[in-house]
């Protein structure tokens, strides 16, 4: 059951449900869109807010169909790897929607059968995987795929054009209802040709116009950094370097002719809350600055020195100490509201003042989803990391901000 509420509710549901139960709050607020049948995605002013579980629920197995996001730039690769998937004897069941434009070409051969749902054409080949192509709504091809095919895979993979933007399609996943009632977002791969990344990354445009291929890279949980071969260790080297300081987030890995670990595709868990509290703690030193310099000894590899960037980059804060759990309430209920447009992603694991536990949590633009995590043992440090993504970022401020919900 969802009920509507506004950002401020959901951040503050939060925090006094922490205080007061130890039931696990999943809260959810976003910005409502929807999906029109040519594909534009509409935007209104409606939030929700998931209710905090039963003890049955919280004991149950989510049985949602996982779905990975495959984009990246014209001739990345993202057809090789989708052949890939369909063609070899991985052991997995898995339903590829390609978008309209797609170029996967199935030999016939291959083929076990071919039907239709919707009207689009399924053709079901010969290692158990599905393939279907997408020209209208997203949303109905999913919950058709689901209520008709259900029992023929376990794992959606959707492929983008090469200039669409992550975001409408990972919004899908939160604000239809339908959808992530039977299907939960896994998390977006992005593929990086590296004989033509750099022009495409520094391409320049107009004002208030973002690089589509900047926004590949910085929505991504994973990205597979193609065709290493026809690049020199120094090229590769400078690609990621940039990669790494739009986002310090995703995990890399090289390839040749997109041919990669299908379990790096696939099972990313980046929506997943646990996953992101233990992946957070992993990523960032265990170091941590005294709660005066509020982070600012640290100097990760997507740290950087200058206070306001006007592209896309990412900012990480690490600190020991407590925080007030008003001010920091506060404080993101100011962040979203105010800059939720140019935050893609953001992720942390925050000591609150008072609780036991961790707060977990991760966003996307103004959807924030945050739950309790782990218990803090008796003598550990309380120490606080995040991760922002985004465009104009400015890390003075967020630095402040936090260092304001210090107790």
């Amino acid at each position: 059951m969802k009920r509507y509420m506004t950002i401020a509710n959901s951040v503050k549901t939060f925090f006094r449900t922490v205080q007061s139960s130890p039931l696990q709050l999943r809260s959810i607020t976003t910005l409502h869109s929807f999906v029109s049948p040519n594909n534009f995605f509409y935007y209104g002013s409606f939030r929700y807010i998931n209710s905090a579980p039963t003890h049955a629920e919280e004991a149950s197995v989510d049985n949602r169909i996982p779905a990975t996001i495959i984009t990246g730039f014209l001739g990345s690769g993202k057809t090789t790897l989708l052949n890939h998937i369909l063609t070899s004897q991985h052991g997995k069941r898995i339903a590829v929607i390609e978008n309209e434009f797609g170029e996967v070409d199935i030999d016939g051969s291959l083929v076990a059968s071919h039907s239709s749902v919707n009207g689009e054409d399924i053709i079901m080949v010969n290692n158990g995987c599905l393939c279907c192509t997408v020209r209208g709504d997203l949303v109905k091809m999913l919950l058709e795929l689901v209520r008709k095919k259900r029992d023929k895979f376990d794992h959606i993979v959707i492929e983008t054009t090469g200039l669409a933007k992550p975001a409408p399609v990972i919004e899908t996943f939160f604000s239809d209802e339908l959808v992530s009632e039977y299907v939960k977002l896994d998390g977006v791969v992005t593929l990086v040709d590296c004989k033509h990344a750099m022009q495409h990354l520094n391409e320049v445009k107009p004002r208030f116009v973002v690089n589509e291929a900047v926004e590949q890279v910085a929505y991504a949980d994973r990205i597979i950094l193609n065709k290493i071969d026809l690049v020199t260790e120094s090229e590769l080297n400078m690609l990621t370097k940039k990669i790494k300081h739009i986002n310090g987030m995703a995990q890399i890995k090289q390839a040749k002719f997109g041919s990669v670990d299908i379990d790096f595709v696939l099972g990313v868990g980046g929506y997943d809350i646990q996953r992101i509290e233990a992946e957070v703690e992993g990523e960032c030193p265990s170091t941590a600055s005294h709660p005066d310099d509020c982070g600012h000894e640290h100097k990760g590899h997507h740290h950087h020195d200058h206070v306001h960037d006007s592209a896309v980059s990412s900012v990480s804060i690490v600190a020991e100490g407590t925080l007030d759990r008003d001010e920091v309430e506060d404080w993101l209920e100011r962040l979203v509201e105010e800059k939720g447009e140019d935050l893609y992603r953001m992720k942390g694991v925050l000591a609150v003042d008072g609780s036991e536990q961790r707060y977990v949590f991760q966003g996307v633009h103004s959807m924030l989803d945050d739950s309790p995590g782990k218990t803090w043992q008796p003598n550990e440090k309380r120490i606080n990391k995040l991760v922002f993504i985004g465009r104009n970022l400015d890390e003075t401020a967020l630095r402040k901000g936090f260092k304001g919900c210090l107790v």
